[in-house]
């Protein structure tokens, strides 16, 4: 059996869909009740991060996907006998910021 990590089904879009949701039901209260205009603009700024958070995610998942793309990469060159199979590895992490330029002598 394969070991699959579960993880939270989080569908970035559909967060960002939800924050425009809800940022129009902001407005259109807003306009019904303005003696309250602090507080929806209080509402408003509390939901300007969520793009952000998206936008992290989605670079960090993508971060993830190369890393594990790299590892299986490096296995499969060890397993087939290259001669520099930690060569996707370090280039990976290279390339993510995580080693110097030119690590053990290498690049």
């Amino acid at each position: 059996m394969p070991n699959t990590p579960q993880r939270p089904a989080i569908d970035p879009q559909e967060v960002r869909t939800r924050n425009l949701v809800a940022r129009e039901i902001i407005a259109a209260l807003a306009q019904a009740m303005p003696n309250l205009g602090r507080l929806w603009l209080r509402l408003n700024a509390s939901l300007d991060d969520t793009p952000h958070l998206v936008t992290e995610l989605s670079a960090v998942r993508r971060a993830h996907a190369n890393l594990l793309a790299a590892a299986r990469a490096t296995l499969t060159a060890a397993q087939d006998g290259e001669r520099d199979p930690l060569y996707y590895l370090r280039d990976e992490l290279s390339a993510q910021g995580h080693l110097p330029p030119d690590s053990w002598g290498r690049r």
